[in-house]
């Protein structure tokens, strides 16, 4: 896929908040590695026998959440124990996701106790049925995310302004990797589209693949933490497309973090039947899940 396409597709703003293009998930299924065509129930076989599963959103897309849940509850049928991983949710506020799961705070204090709506705030009703069923059937769900005060600190200022406190909630200095030469090309299409009019410069562009990649990597730790840990559970992670395209984002960074272990891992991208800019690389993801309209 061209760098600009690619840019359209998975936008991602200086202010740290990743916004893909409002695209969506339906049947039968792409796979773009082999250019194959599956249906839906092969799809899920598939990653039945994965041991991580990305399933890539746009955030503001009812129909790519609806999707998910019908993922989720299918992968729980065929596999009891597994771990729901969400982007939506920042670290610092694991516990009182735990408490909720436990019954000792309602679905309206865990809203207000993780400040949803301020450091999220897409509608909560669009991940609300994610977390009610995790609840019904006593599924672990993670909180991926750094806390956005601190990638938006380290966007200005590098990691180096990081507090003691701050850099207890994000990888050690040393893990967060800005190596990847086709990351930061895609990166830069982003960037710029944002540092137009003589606005961007090669200092603010390095600090901006750092900030990205700290969000990354803070993901990608969280979820081999909880594999190390927890070995017999699939985990399912939910993010944005953007975090998960080509393997870039969560997926390599989880790999090298767990190069001892026998990993599967498989991704999806949910998009519209009808939309017209459908992806055709070979490697941006293992499938594109189309949504009936």
């Amino acid at each position: 896929m061209q760098i600009s396409k690619l840019a359209k597709l998975c936008a991602l703003s200086l202010g740290l908040l990743l916004l893909c293009s409002s695209q969506a998930m339906a049947e039968p299924t792409g796979n773009l590695r082999s250019q194959q065509i599956y249906s839906s129930q092969e799809i899920l076989r598939l990653l039945a026998e994965s041991k991580i599963v990305y399933l890539g959103e746009t955030h503001d897309s009812l129909k790519d959440h609806q999707a998910q849940l019908k993922i989720i509850q299918e992968l729980h049928r065929r596999n009891g124990k597994v771990a729901i991983a969400l982007e939506m949710f920042q670290r610092p506020f694991q516990g009182a996701i735990d408490q909720y799961l436990a019954g000792k705070i309602t679905e309206a204090q865990l809203v207000e106790q993780t400040e949803y709506n301020q450091r999220w705030g897409f509608p909560w009703e669009y991940y609300a049925p994610i977390l009610r069923f995790a609840k019904e059937n006593q599924l672990p769900v993670l909180a991926l995310n750094a806390p956005a005060e601190v990638t938006r600190k380290v966007a200005r200022e590098g990691l180096e302004s990081l507090t003691i406190e701050e850099r207890k909630h994000i990888p050690p200095a040393s893990e967060i990797r800005t190596d990847n030469a086709e990351y930061r090309q895609m990166l830069l299409a982003i960037y710029q589209q944002h540092a137009s009019g003589g606005l961007g410069s090669s200092a603010g562009f390095d600090r901006f693949v750092l900030a990205q990649a700290l969000w990354d990597e803070t993901m990608a730790e969280t979820v081999a933490q909880f594999i190390t840990a927890q070995p017999d559970y699939q985990v399912v992670v939910l993010a944005g497309k953007g975090h998960i395209v080509y393997g870039y984002g969560i997926p390599s960074r989880v790999a090298r973090r767990l190069t001892t272990r026998k990993l599967i891992q498989r991704s999806v991208l949910f998009f519209s039947s009808t939309d017209s800019s459908l992806p055709t690389g070979d490697r941006i993801a293992d499938f594109i899940w189309q949504h009936a309209e």
